[in-house]
C-alpha cells in the first residue's frame, strides 16, 4: 500500500465530523415535541444523537430549577448558575459528543439565556457577545417563533394553571424580540413559524435541513434527503 493509500484508508476510519443542533425560543411554540421528532430524523441517517436541553440535570441546573419553585435567585446569582451549568454541560456532555461524531441536539442554549437575562435588566448585546466568545456556536440553530397571544393560548391549554413571570404578554414581547433581534445578527440561526400544526412544524424544519449547510456533513445523505424530500412532498400535496 502507497503511502497516499494508508492515508487515504486512516482518513476513511476516521468519525464522521459531529453536528450541533439547537432548538430554542420562546415559550408556547412547542420545542420539546419538535426535539424528539428531530432526533428521529437524524437516527434515519445512521448517526448516533445526544438529546439534551437546558437548564440541565445537573447541579447548577438543578438549582435553577428548584429556585423558579422556592424563590428566583437575583439577576447576578441567576446569572452565574446558567453560565456554570452550560460550561458543565459543553465540558462533559456537548464537547465529548461532537468529537465522537454524534449530532448533538439541544433544547434551550445560550440564546435563552441571553433573552430571559435582557428581561431581568441584563444587557443583551454584552451578554450575547460573552456567548458567543465562550461557548460553542451550533452549526444550525433553529429559533421557534409565533405571535404571542398563540403562545399564550398553547401555554393555558397544554398546562392548565397560572403562567410564570416569563409567560405574562408584555414579557413574552420582549423576550419574542430578543431573540428576533438575535436571528438578525447571528447567521447559524434560522428562524421555523411555529403558528401550524406540529406536523407543520417539522416539515418546516425538515426544509431548513434540507437547505442548510450541516446537511452536507452527514453520511448516509441519501437516505436523509430521500425521507426530508417525502416529508416536503406530503407538504405541498
Amino acid at each position: 500500500m502507497t503511502e497516499m493509500e494508508q492515508q487515504a484508508d486512516a482518513s476513511s476510519a476516521e468519525p464522521p465530523a459531529g453536528v450541533f443542533l439547537v432548538i430554542d425560543g420562546i415559550d408556547g411554540a412547542g420545542k420539546s415535541t419538535q426535539v424528539g421528532r428531530l432526533a428521529d430524523l437524524v437516527r434515519l441517517a445512521g448517526r448516533t444523537v445526544l438529546q439534551s436541553r437546558e437548564p440541565t440535570d445537573g447541579p447548577w441546573g438543578r438549582k435553577i430549577r428548584e429556585s423558579a419553585i422556592s424563590g428566583r435567585m437575583s439577576p447576578e446569582q441567576e446569572r452565574h448558575a446558567f453560565l456554570q451549568d452550560r460550561r458543565e454541560h459543553v465540558l462533559t456532555r456537548i464537547t465529548p459528543a461532537l468529537r465522537r461524531g454524534d449530532v448533538v441536539i439541544v433544547d434551550r442554549y445560550f440564546y435563552s439565556t441571553v433573552a430571559y437575562q435582557g428581561l431581568r435588566g441584563g444587557d443583551t448585546e454584552h451578554l450575547l457577545e460573552q456567548m458567543l466568545a465562550e461557548f460553542p456556536i451550533p452549526d444550525l440553530t433553529l429559533f421557534f417563533d409565533l405571535p404571542v397571544p398563540v403562545a399564550l393560548t398553547r401555554i393555558s391549554e397544554n398546562r392548565g394553571d397560572t403562567p410564570n413571570e416569563f409567560e405574562a404578554k408584555e414579557a413574552l414581547t420582549k423576550i419574542r424580540s430578543s431573540f428576533q433581534q438575535m436571528a438578525s445578527v447571528c447567521p447559524e440561526v434560522c428562524t421555523i413559524d411555529c403558528s401550524g400544526t406540529a406536523d407543520d412544524v417539522t416539515r418546516l424544519i425538515a426544509k431548513a435541513l434540507l437547505e442548510s449547510q450541516v446537511f452536507g456533513k452527514w453520511p448516509n445523505e441519501s437516505v436523509v434527503q430521500g425521507t426530508l424530500v417525502a416529508l416536503l412532498a406530503e407538504a405541498a400535496a
